[in-house]
């Protein structure tokens, strides 16, 4: 599900950098295990292995490739290069994440230890690249995509293992490395799919036979023996059955919709195997799902892989005490799992999604609350278009234990909403617990707000929150904006309240810790923070004068006791952000954090480094000189800097004399280049080229400017760096 909303207040937030380096370890307070599935994989990123090939990222740009990788960066490899991982356990598997170019396909060759396999794995965007022109802010998505390999052979933690750029060019992010077990045997008295005509080869259609072993088994097990099946249809009247097969590697089923049904008596149960589709596209009406409808009371879905398709699961009618747990679910085109609805003590624990197009596990309470359910200990990676969970409604519900990481555009890491979307809506209710979770470079901006969401956010979109809504023991790591956020997203200021926080860390967040802005009320206690970007609390409900949100201090909390004051500019992404890494070609300012001796109303600092020509910074006026700041975050080579002005023809021609110096320290700065004037014209885009001394290493980049012949003031919409003359 995706947050719209037209009610459009303030100007855009700067997008932020957050640490994503290497394999990110993070625990959840100590009180509590660790949050997250248990695995039986350890993913290892491509930025921290060996490579010929071009670092990329951070970035948390909407669009972008390494905005979409895990913690924001990836490896780009052109012919002939390659990554090299070092093996961090004994595996003999591994699974590998990466994007090609839209409309391109090719392989990558496998080498273990120097040594060429004779195996390759096949790349290709068939999956990516996807358009939901209906969503309104999103772009095209879903770069990523995932392929496996069984490598043949054993390999021991410390060897080596690389993927070598063929004939494509292949952006690699992230391998899973596993040991997989032999293939199970079938079950004494079961019903082989097989036995009923189905091909494993996968060359004949094997939907009459799956169907007639279902029939068959009643009571029972449908086998489904090692090899590859085809289905071109669903399967319905599923109930009072176990379907089980010799584990995810090795019983594959191809098929985009395996079983379609309203209603089910229940006791279903579908364990260790493949569903992998052919779902390219997202069509919402089509049910392009593993499970569409309804499985029963009693049922449960277990060590399954789940790829490419539009949705997981989408449950719809009766499933009464479901248990999902233990699967994978890559890359779909919308939401993992999305409990639509009349979900009464369903549990979703221990699975791992990564690259979900949508939700990565929703419940929305459409025609009958959720009751009861739990989403407990999952990993969750990569949502591109949505939250890591949304709780849309509900009575009584449970998120607890979760990892979550890389949220991008329309999403936080946890939702916790009454957006309604359709009726009848059944909003929360009762005591919603979210307990535990650990948040990762979650929250993102939102296009159609124009300011971004939090790492966890309550919204009051279409009602009141009357539930009580208990936050406890929460880590939020990385944030590239705020970690808590209080809304209403539909603007039109509805409650949030009986909200509480109770004991939380919070670490390094762009902007703030708590961002409210509707009427509402939240007590606060036991929450530390370091590493905040610009100010503790923005407190600033909308729509004006639509009442106050009240934040009270429970006591216990540090880090965070200071209040952004000009509810007219959003805050900054700040010292929360690392190092950049924007290539040898990129703009090293961009996104930065920018101050200033000065400005004149909203014409803030980040407006020079926000990306966008037509924002511009206008410091104190009749006051020269004045200079700007910006933070590259580490010392850089920086050979040319490109001054703007926006383009417009109304802004007319004019010289401003600049100074241009730079600091490695932030305390002593030295001149680059001395005072000298530069016309800004519009004839030839406003733009202005400062070529800078070769061997010009700086962090701290100063503009000083003593006269501006066309305002009294100095003006830049943006201010690049580069490390390329």
């Amino acid at each position: 599900m995706h947050p719209t909303r037209t009610s459009v207040r303030l100007m855009p937030v700067a997008v932020a950098v957050a640490l994503a380096a290497g394999l990110v370890t993070v625990t959840a307070p100590a009180a509590h295990a660790a949050a997250g599935a248990d695995l039986p994989f350890t993913s290892v990123e491509a930025e921290s292995a060996t490579t010929t090939g071009t670092a990329i990222g951070p970035d948390f740009a909407q669009g972008t490739l390494a905005s979409e990788a895990s913690g924001r960066r990836a490896v780009r490899l052109g012919a002939g290069q390659r990554v090299e991982f070092t093996v961090p356990r004994a595996a003999n598997a591994v699974n590998l994440a990466y994007s090609v170019p839209d409309g391109q396909s090719g392989t990558l060759d496998v080498y273990v230890n120097g040594q060429k396999l004779a195996k390759t794995l096949p790349v290709t965007s068939k999956y990516s690249y996807v358009d939901t022109g209906w969503i309104t802010g999103s772009k095209t998505h879903h770069f990523y995509d995932n392929a496996r390999l069984l490598l043949g052979r054993d390999v021991r933690a410390c060897d080596k293992v690389a993927f070598q750029a063929t004939g494509v060019q292949v952006t690699v992010d992230v391998a899973d490395f596993e040991q997989v077990a032999g293939a199970a045997g079938q079950p004494a008295g079961s019903v082989s799919v097989v036995s009923k005509g189905a091909d494993p080869t996968g060359q004949g259609d094997s939907t009459q036979a799956f169907r007639d072993a279902v029939a068959a088994a009643r009571g029972g097990v449908v086998w489904i023996p090692p090899g590859e099946y085809r289905l071109t249809s669903s399967l319905s009247g599923v109930q009072n059955v176990t379907l089980q097969g010799a584990g995810h590697w090795h019983s594959i089923v191809r098929s985009s919709r395996f079983i379609d049904q309203t209603g089910s008596s229940g006791n279903v149960h579908i364990k260790d195997f493949a569903v992998i589709g052919e779902v390219t596209e997202r069509v919402d009406s089509n049910p392009d799902n593993f499970v569409n409808g309804s499985l029963g009371p009693d049922s449960s879905v277990s060590g399954m892989w789940l790829q490419h398709l539009k949705v997981g699961l989408w449950l719809t009618g009766t499933n009464d005490n479901l248990v999902v747990e233990n699967n994978r679910f890559l890359d779909m085109t919308a939401d993992g799992l999305n409990l639509n609805g009349n979900a009464r003590g369903v549990k979703v624990r221990h699975n791992f999604l990564r690259n979900q197009g949508d939700d990565a596990l929703a419940m929305w309470s459409l025609n009958a609350p959720d009751v009861g359910s739990s989403f407990e200990n999952n990993t969750i990676t990569q949502p591109n278009l949505a939250n890591g969970i949304a709780i849309y409604g509900g009575t009584d519900i449970t998120v607890r234990g979760n990892l979550i990481s890389d949220t991008n555009a329309l999403g936080s890491g946890i939702a916790i909403s009454n957006q309604k979307f359709l009726d009848p809506f059944h909003p929360l209710s009762g005591t919603i617990t979210v307990d535990g979770n650990t948040l990762v470079r979650t929250g993102a901006m939102n296009p159609n707000w124009n300011h971004p969401m939090g790492a966890l956010r309550v919204d009051s979109y279409d009602s009141a929150i009357e539930a009580q809504v208990r936050i406890t023991n929460t880590t939020v790591t990385d944030s590239p904006y705020s970690a808590f956020e209080f809304v209403s997203g539909g603007g039109r200021g509805f409650a949030a309240k009986n909200i509480t926080v109770d004991g939380a860390t919070v670490r390094n967040t762009g902007t703030v810790v708590v961002q409210a802005e509707t009427p509402g009320a939240a007590t606060l206690r036991n929450v530390t923070a370091t590493g905040v970007g610009a100010a503790g609390v923005y407190n600033c409900p909308y729509p004006a004068g639509s009442g106050t949100f009240a934040l009270t201090d429970g006591g216990g909390n540090s880090g965070w006791n200071s209040t952004w004051s000009d509810c007219s500019t959003w805050p900054q992404p700040g010292q929360g952000n690392p190092d950049p890494d924007p290539g040898e070609s990129g703009n090293l300012a961009k996104g930065r954090p920018a101050t200033a001796t000065g400005s004149q109303d909203v014409y803030t600092p980040g407006k020079a480094v926000d990306g966008d020509a037509a924002t511009y910074w206008e410091s104190a006026n009749h006051a020269f000189p004045q200079a700007l700041t910006v933070d590259l975050g580490s010392s850089r080579t920086v050979r040319r800097l490109v001054l703007k002005l926006p383009p417009s023809a109304a802004w007319g021609a004019r010289t401003q004399t600049v100074t241009v110096l730079g600091s490695t320290d932030g305390s002593t700065y030295s001149t680059v280049v001395g005072a000298t004037g530069h016309r800004f014209d519009p004839a030839t885009g406003n733009t202005v080229t400062i070529p800078l001394p070769a061997g010009t290493s700086l962090r701290h980049l100063r503009l000083s400017v003593s006269a501006n012949t066309g305002w009294p003031a100095a003006q830049f919409s943006e201010v690049e760096a580069y490390s390329t003359s």
